[in-house]
């Protein structure tokens, strides 16, 4: 999903249908308070990606204060924040991307240049959700199921985990089969793929 930011109804309307006309879902709003308040409802990233497009200077409060609230949320990686800018704000976007800002684009700019960075955002956004995923998984995992997984990333057989852990092979077998379903995988191979 495509949030675009920005106090001009007409560069929203303009944005949202470039999004639309490459397959991208897209959601205006007129002020960063606005967007801020639809992420006060219970926030669900989307598994196709999500980006934002922030205008710098509006009305109220700026893009650069809900970039900043947004790093402070901890929600930049899943929700790629690029700027769109006027010649003045140009040092304020260079230092947006020291901070983590994806990306910025000087107004006027060039359509499908921006919507190609708006796919990469989005493609950043499916991985940064996939691995947050990953990572709420393990820790779901006990300290002697991450001892299991450990010594089955590095290609030991059950025998030989219980060998190095003492204790059964009957044991290692019912820690691997939590792992793997803790992990929702199927094989080791699965397994090692997914914490590549």
């Amino acid at each position: 999903m495509l949030h675009i930011v920005d106090d001009e109804e007409v560069i929203r309307d303009a944005l949202g249908w470039l999004a639309r006309t490459r397959g991208i879902k897209a959601t205006a709003y007129p002020t960063a308070d606005a967007f801020l308040q639809s992420l006060d409802a219970p926030l669900h990233f989307d598994p196709d990606g999500d980006c934002l497009l922030l205008d710098i200077r509006m009305p109220s409060m700026s893009g650069v204060v809900l970039f900043d609230t947004l790093l402070a949320r901890g929600l930049v990686a899943r929700l790629p924040v690029i700027f769109l800018t006027g010649h003045g704000d140009v040092p304020l976007a260079v230092d947006s991307i020291k901070r983590g800002a994806f990306d910025f684009f000087e107004k006027p700019f060039n359509d499908n240049t921006l919507m190609d960075r708006v796919q990469e955002a989005l493609a950043a956004s499916r991985a940064g959700t996939e691995s947050a995923e990953v990572q709420a998984r393990l820790t779901t995992l006990s300290a002697r199921e991450r001892e299991v997984l450990d010594l089955i990333l590095e290609g030991n057989m059950n025998k030989v985990i219980a060998d190095k852990l003492g204790i059964s092979m009957r044991t290692v077998e019912v820690h691997r089969a939590h792992i793997f379903d803790k992990m929702n995988v199927k094989t080791a191979v699965e397994l090692a793929r997914l914490l590549k």
